[in-house]
């Protein structure tokens, strides 16, 4: 039985180009075939998890079974009531799911049974979903349009994560010829940026050079009093940078191309982060679509809720406190290990950092050089800030402090 993984393969982009022919000939003339569109989206959905992934496919189908009756019963209590302790129950409710997959590893060697791909994405929607309900942001719900939100299969495994209103106006409104047609331009455009990212530079990063200069740090693990710092290591850092950017960067060039072929804007989530100025600056264009869903779901409410209780009362503090916490969920969203909670601790540190120099600059801008240099030194720094970083993100530092060393046999 055929089993297509998103973007992992040429094959998927035949198929995917077959399905989605009926569809762009439709919004050429102005119209969506949305039960078309419907069978296409399940058909790839039924082959992304049939096969060996049956049993994710099973999970996928209680989860949205699950999120749809908490979104649906929330939105029912908010059209009449609007009580904070519900509310909490229905966020804690809603990544419920999350949790229990991302703890699982801590208590067994065994993948949790209701995991499946994407299900970090799912839930980023379902709880935007219930915190704009509460806002009073979203107050027209139909059940289906939330699941066909959900369930958008472009991006389910990576994202980027859209909004429930932007999709929505994208999907009902239908672009006229001229405006499908340069969608389709761009969609086009970006797919085929995505297979020199992915399959190219991805490539030559990732499978030729990654795992040489992986052998070559390894082999200096006692190196500069046995912390394994060493010229090799900073190589791996360099080339496991660029690999991450160019493989998800890939992946999500791939999905906005293709939901662009089927008439949805799907938001860009990555913008020239490597010449970003400052930390700040690098997460407005890095995964900015997750980015931007920790600012508006975490960030700014945590801020609101400590001013809110006087919890602190200096402004600063409150925004760094904020960060820290941001960044924490952050890196446990990536997994419970101590290099993903330590990568979400250095950024929340690295952007407290970037804030009090910008205070001091702000103060002192008359003495305090701008120019060409002075900002290329600033692209240079965030640089090797941010790919340090990734080399903490990356696990290797585990692997190298801590993996038994190999047994030489006499």
């Amino acid at each position: 039985m055929i089993n297509l993984q998103p973007y992992a393969n040429p094959m998927y982009f035949v198929y995917l180009l077959i399905a989605l022919v009926p569809l762009m000939i439709g919004l050429t003339f102005g119209r969506r075939f949305k039960i078309y569109e419907t069978i296409v989206s399940f058909l790839f959905l039924f082959l992304i998890f049939d096969a060996d992934k049956w049993q994710q496919g099973v999970a996928l189908i209680g989860y949205v079974v699950f999120e749809a009756a908490l979104v649906w019963g929330y939105h029912r209590y908010r059209s009449r009531q609007n009580q904070t302790w519900m509310f909490v129950l229905a966020v804690i409710a809603s990544i419920m799911p999350l949790v229990v997959v991302k703890m699982t590893p801590v208590f067994s060697p065994h993948p949790s049974l209701i995991g499946f791909l994407g299900i970090s994405y799912l839930t980023f929607k379902s709880v935007q979903m219930i915190m704009e309900m509460r806002d009073g942001t979203i107050k027209n719900f139909s059940l289906w349009a939330f699941i066909r939100f959900l369930l958008f299969f472009p991006t389910i495994s990576s994202g980027p994560i859209d909004r429930f209103r932007r999709f929505e106006q994208d999907y009902e409104k239908i672009p006229d010829r001229d405006a499908y047609i340069d969608m389709v331009g761009k969609g086009v455009h970006y797919i085929f940026i995505g297979f020199l990212y992915k399959y190219i530079l991805g490539y030559l990063f990732g499978t030729v050079a990654l795992p040489q200069v992986a052998r070559g740090a390894m082999g200096m693990r006692d190196a500069f009093f046995g912390t394994g710092l060493s010229l090799e290591l900073v190589k791996y850092m360099y080339t496991y940078s660029m690999y991450l950017f160019f493989d998800f960067a890939g992946y999500s060039l791939f999905a906005v191309g293709v939901s662009y072929l089927m008439g949805i804007a799907t938001p860009m989530n990555f913008n020239k982060p490597f010449i970003a100025g400052n930390i700040k600056d690098f997460w407005q264009r890095w995964h900015m679509t997750l980015s931007f869903w920790f600012r508006d779901f975490i960030f700014m409410r945590v801020t609101f809720f400590i001013m809110k209780h006087k919890l602190v009362k200096n402004r600063i503090r409150v925004s760094q406190v904020a960060y820290l916490i941001n960044f924490l969920v952050m890196g446990f969203w990536h997994g419970v290990t101590w290099y993903y909670i330590v990568y979400g601790l250095f950024h929340a540190a690295a952007i407290i950092i970037n804030d009090i120099w910008l205070r001091f600059k702000k103060k002192h801008r008359k003495s305090l050089p701008h120019n060409k240099w002075t900002q290329a030194l600033a692209i240079f720094i965030t640089f090797n800030v941010v790919c340090f970083s990734f080399l903490i993100f990356s696990g290797f530092l585990n692997q190298l402090w801590f993996a038994p060393m190999p047994h030489i046999s006499r």
